[in-house]
């Protein structure tokens, strides 16, 4: 699991999306998730990734606790806007270097199951 970093996050704010070089292999999938540091449900979420990443050895994840970046207004923008979505944490699941589905906070079986 790691932290986008800056430079990760303008690219797809300029690009209208993620390209993360580690999903672009077609036997990995990975978890693009955007939130903000003081959202319960991500820190639900934060706890249960580990045992996630566990039972999905090749799952990879990725994520941004956006508040925190300094650019944070315009961050938000291109979620709620370009990316159509409100909620936090807000989820995008690749599989063969490709998004291939998205949702907002899922229990770790419905986060497994979106990856499946």
């Amino acid at each position: 699991m790691r932290v986008l970093t800056e430079i990760e996050c303008k690219n797809a704010m300029e690009k209208g999306e993620f390209e993360l070089p580690e999903l672009a292999a077609v036997s990995d999938m990975g978890a693009v998730i955007l939130t903000q540091s003081w959202c319960p449900q991500w820190k639900a979420m934060k706890n249960y990734l580990p045992e996630a990443k566990k039972r999905l050895d090749v799952l990879k994840i990725f994520y941004i606790e956006y508040d925190q970046l300094p650019f944070f207004e315009e961050f938000m923008s291109f979620k709620e806007n370009t990316l159509k979505n409100r909620e936090i944490p807000f989820v995008l699941y690749y599989k063969d270097g490709k998004c291939s589905s998205t949702s907002n906070y899922l229990s770790m079986e419905g986060f497994l199951q979106r990856l499946a």
